[in-house]
């Protein structure tokens, strides 16, 4: 019956596994499956993929799906050396598993629920800048935990058992065992649901619950709260890829390298201004001067001084006594850029959004290297 199988589940030794790109396992490493071209895997439904799309198209990397109903597309920068599926998000890295797939893009909750310490598979990029959320306990806020404040609280009450285990509904089961596991927590159940987790606990078929956390609405909501101590992990989209697949697959290790100056570049430029303007002075070292007395108007590197010329009378390029100025800013430092930009002289001001900036070789893509061995 339903008790006797939660008996038998609070008292197996809770281990700890770790579903990380850097573990080693004893999971036998999937042989990239034949196929003729790369294959990538996305989120199929979902803010995650609503946010996926839209940050391959930023990059110039847009998903082409010709029929809305079909699970198979292409990013046309690529030719015909990438085909996209659109997969669930557990699916994404189960595929990956199988060497279905070479590279995905997906939740770091999901790589770490799914991946179960598979040493094959590689976080290449931990940092796509959406689906930014965590893992955490959430716990009534009813009498009986009225006096648990932190972690240590909850698993010091004396009413979990082996006989009364602490109840925990949750999505991810191999993060929480090896959550509990770290903590050296036994009388626990790990019990599923498909949606509305956290209702679980008001119906009386939990005791607590383990889900993503947003904006923390849903939970408040739904009487529940977190605890100091009960935050696991922190996740966003990241890009995945297989190893195997990289050093074996041809086209698959450029590809990668593509996506990841791609996105690096585009995240650095994110949010970043080109402004450009004319001032007038009697050099440009007297111009940077005025220009690095503020620590707003310095760009990445220094601001980019140039005389502005006009056509002489004699026909030849002539100096106006003019500088075009360029400098970077931040989204949230525009507007009082521009006015200390006036108010040093600038004049005629220009504003770019820009889309990326390629600076040196990304660091990812050389600790990629290294541990790819090349």
């Amino acid at each position: 019956n339903a008790m006797a199988a939660v008996r038998a589940a609070t008292k197996k030794h809770v281990r700890t596994t770790c579903a990380s790109a850097s573990t080693t396992s004893k999971t036998k490493v999937a042989s990239p499956r034949p196929h003729d071209r790369v294959r990538m895997a996305l989120p199929s439904k979902g803010r995650m993929a609503e946010d996926t799309l839209e940050l391959l198209k930023s990059c110039q990397m847009s998903v082409n799906k010709l029929n809305p109903r079909q699970y198979v597309a292409e990013i046309p920068i690529f030719h015909e050396n990438l085909e996209v599926w659109f997969q669930r998000a557990s699916d994404v890295v189960r595929k990956l598993r199988y060497g279905d797939v070479d590279i995905g893009i997906v939740g770091y909750d999901m790589f770490c629920e799914f991946a179960k310490g598979d040493g094959d598979l590689m976080v290449v990029h931990d940092a796509l800048g959406f689906g930014r959320c965590h893992l955490a306990l959430g716990v009534p806020n009813t009498e009986k935990f009225a006096e648990v404040g932190d972690l240590q609280d909850l698993l010091s009450m004396s009413c979990w058992t082996p006989e009364s285990p602490l109840r925990v509904v949750t999505g991810y089961h191999n993060i929480a065992r090896e959550f509990f596991g770290k903590h050296k927590f036994q009388n626990l159940a790990l019990l599923s649901a498909d949606g509305a987790l956290e209702a679980a606990p008001q119906m009386g078929s939990a005791d607590i619950i383990l889900d993503l956390v947003s904006s923390g609405v849903t939970m408040r909501e739904n009487n529940l709260r977190e605890i100091e101590g009960g935050k696991i992990l922190e996740s966003q989209g990241v890009l995945v890829a297989s190893r195997k697949a990289m050093l074996e697959r041809e086209g698959c290790l450029e590809i990668v390298h593509e996506m990841i100056e791609r996105l690096e570049a585009h995240l650095v430029a994110e949010g970043m201004f080109s402004v450009q303007a004319n001032m007038i002075g009697n050099s440009e070292a007297e111009v940077a001067d005025r220009l690095l007395s503020s620590s707003s108007l310095g760009g990445l590197q220094g601001p980019t001084v140039a005389p502005v010329f006009k056509k002489g009378e004699n026909g030849n390029a002539a100096e106006m006594g003019y500088f075009a100025v360029t400098v970077v800013v931040p989204r949230k430092e525009l507007y009082a850029s521009v006015r200390l930009l006036r108010s040093i002289g600038g004049s005629g001001v220009l504003v770019t959004p820009l889309t990326y900036i390629f600076d040196e070789e990304p660091e990812r893509w050389r600790k990629l290297k290294q541990l790819l061995g090349i």
